[in-house]
């Protein structure tokens, strides 16, 4: 469904350059329901702003299904985000609009696109959990029931791929994991590919893949052990250590990032020591070079 390979995004202004992604690869599949982590500025937002087209690359190939948005026009653009992408954002006044009911936002869409479907409309809210409030407006709706019907505008053009930034950043935990559920259902019985970018690692377990993307590059994976399971144990808390096994990410030309920490705890700087065994790679800090005697 999505497949970046070296992708690059250059912000320039008359006297700053700011590298957001610095030759990324990523692959989603159809029907995968994925999460994407990374610290403030590690670029996990340019990445979703680029995967809804919002934004444009600067290098490298990026596609969703058949479109090459790398190549698309702007008119293009218009017709992917209309109907191939849905995008929801953690403010829920990018998403709604707040003189209008519940119901006429999630038509909204459908009427740009002239495909009016109220009873698809319906249907949508009902399945978010709205059916008795879809005739209200949004002032008498509580944050989490906005950010439902959120969820309900960004699927009312069918779209194989839905895109979420933070989603459940400014809802409390009840309602955070009831947006959990709506996800995984939308994914499981309508086949939709969701990609969510956060950083709340309590999300890890209810995903089947984890990408951590460190200074614009794709650093570590996380693939749960278990996918026939919606989360971790309850005694270990669940979250990406017991749901899922951690794995480092080798580019196409052999890179890979190693965890901070580890290059911490064995004072490594810029060089390391690398040796294979036959069966193993190590990796440690180099020798100090013996001086030689006068």
């Amino acid at each position: 469904m999505i497949n970046c390979e070296g992708l690059v995004k250059i912000y320039k202004t008359d006297d700053l350059e700011v590298v957001a992604l610095q030759g990324l690869n990523l692959s989603v599949s159809a029907g995968e329901m994925m999460a994407i982590i990374g610290n403030s500025g590690s670029g996990k937002s340019t990445l979703l702003n680029i995967l809804g087209g919002l934004d444009r690359p600067s290098a490298g190939q990026v596609t969703v299904g058949p479109w090459n948005l790398l190549k698309a026009s702007d008119d293009d653009l218009v017709k992917y985000k209309r109907d191939t992408v849905g995008f929801i954002w953690q403010n829920n006044a990018r998403n709604l609009l707040p003189f209008l009911t519940a119901l006429e936002n999630v038509e909204m869409p459908m009427m740009f696109s002239g495909k009016l479907d109220r009873a698809y409309a319906k249907q949508l809210l009902e399945w978010v959990g709205l059916k008795d409030r879809m005739h209200n407006k949004l002032t008498q709706l509580s944050g989490g029931e906005q950010q439902r019907v959120a969820i309900a505008i960004a699927l009312a053009n069918k779209p194989q791929l839905l895109l979420a930034d933070e989603p459940t950043g400014s809802v409390d935990t009840r309602t955070s994991d009831l947006i959990m559920d709506i996800f995984r259902r939308f994914n499981r019985e309508l086949g939709v590919t969701i990609v969510i970018v956060t950083h709340d690692l309590s999300l890890a377990s209810k995903v089947d893949r984890v990408v951590a993307i460190r200074d614009g590059l794709t650093s570590t994976e996380f693939i749960k052990r278990n996918p026939n399971l919606d989360g971790a144990s309850p005694l270990h808390g669940g979250g990406l250590n017991e749901a899922h096994e951690a794995f480092v990410v080798v580019d196409r030309v052999g890179r890979l990032q190693i965890p901070k920490e580890y290059l911490q705890a064995l004072s490594i700087g810029d060089k390391a020591s690398m040796e294979f065994d036959g069966e193993q790679i190590v990796i440690k800090a180099p020798k100090p070079i013996e001086e030689e005697p006068a």
